[in-house]
């Protein structure tokens, strides 16, 4: 990071984060403000769809640093998140070293041949690594919600100690710790000893101002009326009983929709014709079409 690209107060973060496309306001700009300047993970709740990610993505682009992401699920485990070893370029490496030894009738030395499998060539670095390697960073753990307990321990340590141990290699440390951004849609609670060791940020989904100037920003040439329309539909459509109520990334997305069918303005026909931009399950597109005329009305 250079002292060109690093924010000196809340506004000026702001200011960044709006340069790449993402309005942030005086609380979400001042956590991450603070996450930076502290060297403390910053730990995002909330709905899916709120910014969480595009938060972490944003935050790369406006700081001018390289983003690893860490994508969480069910049975993540640290080999995955940390590293493995190359075991296809191992085995043609101790092929190779036993061709070498029958050409020259020698015998191998087998602590040399095991040393020598375990070299830092070998090694392939998974996200956390990575990011400990290419430090400073922007490192995103995109939905640890969905990791189990022993997977959260682990990243414990590691957001501790910016370092991790490899048996075979030593120690591995940032000097620069990475920015950490961690989301979780609370599909279960996170533990509290994780949530202590960073910064909190509760995102909700925008409200109709913010909503529209995001349409706008995002898509420049999108008429106004036809933003504050598709903003006040989504906002709407948000307050129905809806198995996956649409985030701003599926308002943009209907949003540019409406903009390649040629609508100039949201109707009856062409929230129809369009309504799998921003609804992604049946069930939740038929309850909509049941209420088009109301919520378009509203």
């Amino acid at each position: 990071m250079t002292a060109s690209t690093t924010p000196t107060s809340p506004d000026d973060l702001a200011k960044a984060l709006d340069g790449t496309g993402y309005l942030a306001d005086a609380g979400l700009a001042s956590a991450a403000f603070l996450a930076l300047r502290m060297g403390r993970p910053l730990f995002c709740e909330g709905e899916p769809g709120t910014g969480k990610t595009a938060l972490a993505q944003a935050l790369s682009e406006a700081l001018g640093l390289p983003m690893v992401r860490l994508q969480c699920h069910e049975g993540i485990d640290a080999a995955q998140a940390l590293y493995d070893w190359d075991f296809p370029r191992q085995l043609l490496h101790l092929r190779a070293l036993e061709a070498a030894a029958t050409a020259s009738q020698s015998t191998l030395d087998v602590d040399a041949v095991e040393s020598s499998l375990y070299d830092r060539r070998f090694l392939l670095a998974r996200p956390i690594l990575q990011a400990l390697q290419d430090a400073p960073c922007v490192l995103l753990v995109d939905e640890v919600d969905r990791a189990d307990d022993e997977f959260e321990a682990f990243l414990l340590e590691v957001l501790a100690e910016n370092s991790v141990t490899i048996p075979e290699v030593g120690v591995v440390r940032a000097e620069t710790p990475p920015l950490v951004v961690l989301t979780s849609n609370r599909t279960r609670e996170v533990h509290d000893a994780l949530k202590r060791r960073c910064l909190y940020l509760w995102l909700e989904h925008p409200d109709l101002a913010r909503e529209t100037a995001i349409l706008r920003r995002r898509l420049p040439d999108l008429p106004a009326e036809l933003a504050d329309q598709v903003a006040r539909a989504v906002q709407a459509l948000r307050g129905l009983d809806l198995l996956k109520p649409p985030g701003v990334a599926e308002s943009i997305d209907w949003a540019q929709a409406l903009q390649l069918v040629g609508a100039r303005h949201l109707d009856l026909a062409s929230a129809t014709a369009t309504l799998g931009a921003v609804l992604k399950y049946r069930e939740d597109a038929d309850r909509a079409r049941d209420k088009l005329d109301a919520l378009l009305a509203s």
